[in-house]
């Protein structure tokens, strides 16, 4: 290890190197040269952020006096207080110690109104609850806060927290413990959490996108929780055990320990789709992307000449390919190859991949501009200067530049190494003229680039929905776009981008799909048939790198993909009217049915569709949970049910089926939008939808019922006809 890193709030010195062994090959001077920088560098984070030193726990105390407010109010306790504050949509706030809602980086429009039919009124041995229509919160006189529904089932108990404070005026570490049902099962950006995680994004696979998010599916019912604090932390969650007989259970726990920052938190209860509603109400609305980003996406493209091939070779076998993804160069947008223009003209939209490090070269034309208006972290190691994103100045500076990428064609940007790794912690950032340095705003770091790209886009071009993915981010990164999984590179990777996917779409950041590329033919294939039933999805190696049959098979994928456009433009359109992502946990309309909670490997696409990719070399059928109801093979066409259902997986695809009753809009073989319908059951009906632009360029919603009374009808909501061809399918 070199330089120093942030431990629990102060900082741990390297250990000198050791002089043996391999030292034959080195130089020992250099070796002592490299120690003595290291501790230099120690010792001046150690005066800028504060020594450990000495620490003195601290807890809430007993409580002394509560003063009600709008939707709820204030506790005081010996050495603490709480804020309570439910709000119209039903959501709680929590904040110890004076902790308010604002200022924050989550939240979209600032803290909702409260709800004001919500009161404070004295409970049971000293404590205090708030009632309101969708939760109640019960605070002990010790400072616990239990989240129940409203008829007093318990979601979730927040043990009172402890500080460890150093001198005055410094952050304070803390930890909250938690006890949950123990049943319960938790989810945050990259799946399914167990054990212990870093709240800290990285560079490493998986580690992205840490936001501090929990979502617990118990059959209590589903909550979400989330600290809105960005410091350095790390989340352990340790599973419940239910007893056996007459044995008692051992309720799940979970423990956050942060290294400083606000003690505050917002808990949403409820059902899946209803807390997704709230949890995007203050985090913002998903970004519809523009359609030709539900498409296939070519990306890893580094030079002029495979540029060439590339643009050949899917334009001589005929593949459908919507856009292409130019490498990062050495400064924003410098990557203007000649052979884009004729991409353009075929109406493949371009992409240009951008790092927020800028050469620390005088006389490079960025640099000097970046310089000059002084919007650099001035403290960064190494050759490369960063743009302080925290700072509105460096903002507008950052997206001033994205003109020139307008200039040169480019549709869209994706960001990439955005998770910063060259700043010690101390640097000194804006954190929007707050003031702070970087081990406040590591988290954010990403999250602000996208707002600047955003911005600048959306500048750039008014009236077109703007194309932004970013490699890394935090809570409310959908306001400004999406992610991706790097490619997986091995069959355990591929399972965790199953997880990612949907966690992500859990925490809020329903644009999410997969990088494809892999040696082993069969691994590439299966990747790309999972990518092509994910919101987005981008080859790094092209079908025809890879031996027969992987280029045959992977053509049908490819256009099994390009008939799906209409679907997945719906379900953009859902997500940003509703919050609920493209995919959805099989127990998402069944959060109590613990079969389908247990299931990681399969998921929902909208309503309509269930995925079971296939997860290991050499299967060939699948086996997977079915949610109630009667499901067809979108391949066979044969009905299942009763709970599980063993899926045949061959090599060319991958087990999809429908749900019976869903209308599914398709693009048809002219290319016009049809109706595809499963049959429901006898008796049943079945909804669908269909995103519509009408003459003034807005979006609504066509709404579909299909009803089985002897033979099968398929009308608008307001009874008229479909207005589009039909196709009928499961009978």
């Amino acid at each position: 290890m070199t330089g120093h890193q942030a431990v629990n709030g102060g900082l741990t010195l390297p250990s000198p190197p050791a002089l043996g062994g391999s030292v034959a090959s080195m130089n020992a001077r250099a070796l002592l040269r490299s120690w003595r920088t290291a501790y230099r560098q120690h010792r001046a984070g150690a005066a800028a952020v504060g020594r450990q030193g000495s620490e003195r726990a601290r807890m809430p105390g007993a409580a002394v006096d509560a003063v009600p407010l709008p939707g709820g109010g204030l506790l005081h306790f010996a050495r603490s207080s709480l804020l309570v504050r439910v709000t119209s949509g039903g959501a709680v706030f929590c904040g110890w110690d004076g902790a308010e809602p604002e200022p924050s980086y989550a939240l979209a429009a600032g803290c909702p109104e409260p709800d004001t039919r919500a009161g404070l009124e004295p409970d049971k041995d000293g404590g205090w609850r708030v009632v309101s229509e969708r939760v109640l919160v019960a605070v002990s006189r010790h400072g616990a806060v239990e989240i129940r529904t409203p008829g007093g089932a318990l979601l979730r108990r927040q043990e009172p927290p402890r500080w460890w404070e150093r001198a005055a005026g410094q952050e304070a570490r803390w930890l909250q413990r938690s006890r949950l049902p123990a049943d319960s099962r938790c989810y945050g950006p990259a799946g399914e959490i167990s054990g212990s995680h870093r709240l800290y994004n990285l560079p490493s696979d998986g580690q992205h996108i840490t936001m501090p998010v929990q979502w617990v599916v118990s059959d209590a019912g589903s909550h979400l929780l989330f600290h809105d604090t960005t410091w350095d932390g790390r989340l352990a969650w340790y599973p419940g055990e239910e007893g056996a007989g007459s044995g008692h259970d051992r309720a799940a726990g979970c423990e956050m320990r942060i290294d400083g920052g606000p003690l505050r938190y917002w808990v949403l209860a409820g059902g899946p789709s209803r807390i997704l509603h709230s949890w995007t109400a203050l985090t913002g609305a998903p970004l519809v992307p523009p359609a030709w980003a539900h498409g296939h996406h070519a990306g890893g493209i580094a030079d002029g000449e495979r540029l060439e091939r590339l643009a050949a070779g899917y334009a001589e076998r005929e593949l459908p390919l919507n856009a292409v993804h130019l490498a990062a160069g050495p400064r924003p947008f410098a990557v203007p190859y000649v052979q884009a223009g004729r991409l353009r003209a075929d109406g493949v939209r371009l992409v240009c991949e951008v790092a927020p490090d800028v050469p620390a070269e005088p006389g490079d034309p960025v640099y000097d501009a970046g310089a000059e208006a002084d919007v650099f972290v001035h403290e960064a190691r190494g050759r490369t200067a960063f743009p302080d994103f925290t700072d509105p100045r460096a903002r507008k500076w950052w997206g001033g530049l994205y003109a020139e990428g307008a200039a040169l064609g480019f549709a869209g940007v994706a960001h990439t190494r955005n998770e910063p790794a060259a700043f010690p912690p101390a640097a000194r950032h804006s954190l929007d003229s707050r003031g702070g340095d970087h081990r406040e705003a590591h988290n954010v770091y990403a999250l602000t680039m996208a707002r600047a790209g955003h911005e600048a886009l959306t500048a750039l071009r008014p009236g077109e929905a703007p194309f932004l993915l970013s490699r890394s981010g935090w809570a409310g990164l959908q306001r400004y776009g999406g992610t991706w999984t790097e490619a997986p590179a091995d069959w355990a990777a591929l399972r965790a981008a199953v997880r990612r996917t949907v966690g992500l779409g859990l925490c809020g950041v329903p644009f999410t799909g997969l990088d494809v590329a892999a040696e082993d033919d069969e691994l590439y294939l299966r990747a790309l048939q999972l990518g092509c039933l994910l919101p987005f999805v981008r080859t790094l190696s092209a079908p025809w790198e890879h031996h027969e049959p992987v280029p045959e098979h992977a053509r049908a994928v490819l256009r099994a993909r390009a008939r799906l456009a209409p679907y997945l433009r719906t379900l953009a359109h859902i997500a940003h009217l509703t919050g609920a992502p493209y995919a959805r946990p099989l127990w998402w309309h069944h959060s109590s049915h613990r079969a389908l909670r247990a299931c990681d490997d399969a998921f929902l696409l909208g309503d309509a569709l269930l995925v079971a990719p296939v997860l290991a070399p050499g299967e060939r059928r699948r086996e997977v949970p079915l949610p109630p109801g009667r499901w067809y093979d979108t391949a066979t066409g044969r009905a299942h049910g009763g709970g599980r259902a063993v899926l045949d997986a061959p090599l060319d695809r991958i087990p999809v089926l429908a749900r019976a009753g869903s209308v599914l809009p398709v693009t048809g073989a002219d290319g016009s939008v049809v109706l595809e319908v499963w049959a429901p059951a006898p008796g049943r009906t079945g909804t669908g939808a269909l995103a519509v632009e009408d003459a003034r360029g807005e979006v609504h919603l066509e709404r579909f019922t299909a009803r089985r009374t002897g033979g099968v009808t398929v009308a608008r909501d307001d009874g008229t006809e479909p207005g589009r061809p039909v196709r009928l399918r499961g009978l």
